[in-house]
């Protein structure tokens, strides 16, 4: 982007004035506020609706130049379809590893055995089944296409918003020069709603402390308590999966992982304090650029990402599915398994980042299956909010780890870019 160069060497600022540091106090003081005064901590829950409200007014914008600059700047059509199936292909084996994983640690550590699902308490998860009955493959499919792009804006609907971009991109790449003048007036525009994304992370540290003041004023430290065998085993897994996993993969294509996620580690903080990789997306797009990744491939891989390649959810997904079947003592066969496993990797692509999404496809999930009940979700949904910030941010650092990695492979990456970005992070 015009307006984001490669960072120079900075001055070293006050630690009162880094994100960093003010999204890490906001976090901790709206924890402490909701767990010394739970009523007081329910009344910040419009604060932090309102930050995410305002990143939500910028998303779709951004996720529409983003990708229509992208693909109209690469030209050649092959090239967009070349990446585009090289991201599908890695955001499918990926997703599947995580799913696998998922299982894998839910079979060994079984943190719904023992439990009694009688005495936990319960919440009314009737309109999570209801959607969860209604999603299936074709309705997926369908629901891609918007019956009208300004309604795909309006609704915030990613997806859609993705599937018109590229389109639009597509036919823009296809006039040639007659469509430069207009090339040129979204590429100003991008400008723009970049320098508007910049102006609404200023204020990113009262969103994080609204967000989880209410989160914790409203859920208590002991709804913890009954689950915390399975909120332990799913930090953990994602952990697993982000630094044996993700590291892996990072090393195979010549980046350090710790030193990335050294990078993006302010979106990592307002995702954990929000909850939503959506609230940080804007700012990944940017980051992402300039840490060496071509424009057209972040146009691509990202807004892409956020619908096709959430290992988070798809984690927590499958050892949730689990758990649940613990908890009701069905033990589910190798088969039946392999069909959760095979299930998911269709219904996670309906979940789009957004808290509470993850609901309605395990709701699908399981009525698919037919094997676990489908009001067993209702156990897990006072502890959901505690475990979607691991989520989240699984789905944010995969996100990035794979626009690096599809960089890599179309020769799109500028390393000195990555070394200019790296020796300033340091030097800040």
């Amino acid at each position: 982007m015009a307006d984001l160069p490669p960072p120079t060497v900075p001055v070293r600022r006050p630690l009162y004035r880094n994100l960093t540091a003010q999204v890490l106090v906001a976090i901790a003081a709206g924890a402490l506020l909701g767990a010394l005064a739970p009523g007081a901590g329910k009344a910040m829950k419009p604060v932090g609706d309102t930050f995410v409200n305002l990143v939500k007014m910028v998303i779709t914008p951004i996720i529409f130049l983003t990708i229509v600059l992208g693909v109209a700047g690469m030209r050649d059509m092959k090239t967009v379809g070349r990446v585009g199936g090289k991201a599908l292909l890695y955001f499918e084996i990926v997703t599947t590893f995580a799913i696998g994983i998922g299982l894998v640690v839910a079979n060994l550590t079984r943190p719904g055995a023992g439990i009694d699902a009688s005495a936990l308490a319960k919440a009314d998860v009737s309109k999570y089944a209801a959607a969860g009955k209604e999603m299936n493959f074709v309705e997926f499919i369908t629901h891609v296409v918007p019956s009208s792009p300004v309604g795909a804006f309006a609704n915030g609907d990613v997806l859609q918003v993705v599937f018109f971009a590229l389109l639009f991109g597509i036919a823009l790449a296809g006039i040639g020069d007659v469509g430069r003048p207009l090339y040129d007036l979204l590429e100003r525009l991008s400008q723009v709603f970049f320098r508007l994304t910049a102006m609404i992370m200023k204020v990113a540290p009262i969103g994080a402390f609204g967000a989880m003041a209410y989160t914790i004023g409203n859920f208590g430290l002991r709804a913890l308590l009954p689950l915390g065998r399975l909120m332990l085993d799913v930090y953990l897994t994602m952990a697993l999966f982000i630094f044996i996993v993700l590291n892996l993969i990072a090393r195979w294509w010549g980046f350090s992982l710790l030193r990335f996620l050294a990078y993006i580690k302010d979106e990592i903080l307002l995702v954990l304090g929000t909850s939503s990789s959506e609230a940080a997306l804007p700012s990944l797009i940017a980051k992402l650029e300039r840490y060496g990744c071509d424009r057209s491939v972040v146009g691509l891989v990202v807004p892409a990402g956020y619908s096709f390649n959430l290992d988070g959810t798809s984690i927590y997904l499958s050892m949730a599915t689990l758990f649940i079947a613990q908890a009701f003592h069905v033990d589910l066969s190798l088969g039946q398994q392999l069909s959760v496993l095979a299930v998911l990797m269709v219904t996670s692509k309906g979940a789009a980042g957004v808290t509470g999404s993850g609901f309605i496809v395990l709701a699908s999930t399981l009525s698919a299956m037919r094997v676990v009940p489908i009001e067993g979700i209702a156990l897990v949904l006072g502890v959901d909010r505690f475990m979607s910030e691991a989520r989240a941010i699984t789905n944010l650092i995969g996100n990035g780890v794979a626009t690096v990695v599809i960089a890599k492979s179309e020769n799109a990456f500028d390393a000195s870019a990555q070394a200019a970005t790296e020796a300033a992070r340091r030097a800040a």
